[in-house]
């Protein structure tokens, strides 16, 4: 913890304990070359928490290679103001800092907010609150929510809100920010969840939310007043090309590529089964056995792989349900046999198997639907242990 300092206000200092206390929540403020902005708004910042904020806290000033005279500001910060650190860093990203930053922390809940202080500080407080409750995972400020109150030009408005629109989509997103620069969330809730996020740089947030959302964290929204920073240098096109190749990278690897890739490798072992048993079993004997083996593994595999449940909570019942969804896929397939052999007398091997393959394919979009609104639909994501990044940061003063 850096050096005391004379603080602003009386009430600062009756309140200056919690600073210094076994923290609630550390809050991190990753800046980079920001010399003119930093030293004005992380005295506001600590300002509130000394008068208004009733959990014990922590600023952490984040700089991610800053070419200025940022990390000079931050070390004097830090020595100057109690409950104020200062952390370095070589590599630039907003997503590497906050990563860092995070990691290394021990508090209950770990938040960030950008430098400019766009959102009205009293969010603050609705912000962190269900975290320490043990109500929510995961919250975030949000521009777009009912009651929400934002002053910015027209030509943000709509790319943020187009923005959020893609990701509603194409990422069945369930928030309604993914950008807002005001994000908490629960210590114990990150484990996992930060290995999980490849990105490091500003599509770090919306693959933190996509991953905690895939995973059944609790997601709670806080309407903010926020502000547009006139300032701001954020590159819009090249940030919007990088958003773009993240939402690319997350369909690649979301549950409806892995509940295809698995079709693919059930019908591959559906179709090698049929063709064995296709002559001690006859075509519709084949069909029966072959798909009942696919589908008890395809179940089994998409359990686990594509919606993440783990244990044996529930396992009886989803394979029963599992079942039921390979009776109708059975009729299906049959019924297509059957139409065949109808049509044509002594099919080939290779036509029965095409038409069932077919069949089957058709079935393949009522299989997902029931497996993801019935089968696991009560079943939550269990994220698996994976240790933290703890990459090695150097403090003010040291």
């Amino acid at each position: 913890m850096s050096q005391t300092a004379p603080l602003e206000t009386p009430a600062a200092r009756g309140s200056l304990h919690r600073a210094t206390a076994g923290r609630d929540v550390d809050i991190v403020v990753p800046v980079y070359n920001e010399e003119a902005a930093l030293e004005g708004s992380i005295r506001r910042l600590h300002r509130f928490l000394s008068e208004s904020f009733p959990f014990a806290w922590r600023i952490v000033i984040a700089d991610n290679a800053s070419t200025d005279a940022t990390r000079d500001v931050a070390r004097r910060l830090a020595r100057e103001l109690r409950g104020v650190e200062a952390m370095r860093l070589e590599r630039k990203g907003r997503g590497r800092a906050l990563r860092a930053a995070w990691s290394a922390s021990d508090a209950r809940v770990v938040a960030y907010m950008d430098v400019d202080l766009s959102t009205d500080l009293r969010a603050l407080l609705p912000l962190v609150a269900p975290l320490l409750s043990g109500h929510s995972d995961v919250a975030i400020g949000s521009r777009l929510a009912h009651g929400a109150r934002v002053v910015r030009g027209p030509k943000r408005e709509v790319i943020s809100r187009g923005y959020n629109g893609l990701l509603h989509a194409t990422l069945h997103a369930r928030f309604s920010d993914a950008q807002c620069g005001f994000k908490a969330v629960r210590r114990d809730a990150l484990d996992g969840l930060l290995a999980a996020v490849r990105d490091d740089a500003w599509f770090f947030d919306t693959e933190l939310l996509i991953v905690a959302q895939r995973r059944g964290l609790r997601i709670h929204e806080v309407p903010v007043d926020w502000v547009d920073d006139a300032d701001s240098r954020v590159d819009i096109v090249r940030t919007a090309l990088e958003d773009l190749k993240g939402i690319a990278r997350l369909l690649a690897t979301g549950p409806i590529a892995r509940f295809m890739g698995i079709g693919v490798l059930s019908t591959i072992a559906y179709a090698l089964l049929f063709l064995a048993l296709r002559g001690p079993l006859g075509a519709a004997g084949a069909n029966a056995v072959a798909l009942a083996l696919t589908a008890f593994g395809n179940t089994a595999a998409n359990r686990r792989l594509t919606f993440g449940v783990r244990g044996r909570a529930g396992l009886v019942r989803q394979h029963l349900a599992g079942f039921v969804v390979f009776v109708l896929t059975l009729g299906l397939t049959s019924g297509a046999l059957a139409v065949l052999h109808g049509l044509v007398a002594r099919p080939s091997r290779a036509l029965e198997l095409a038409v069932l393959i077919a069949a089957s394919t058709a079935a393949t979009v009522t299989r997902y639907v029931a497996l993801r609104s019935w089968v696991f639909a009560r079943a939550r994501c269990t994220p698996p242990a994976a240790p933290l990044d703890a990459p090695v940061l150097r403090r003010a003063g040291h």
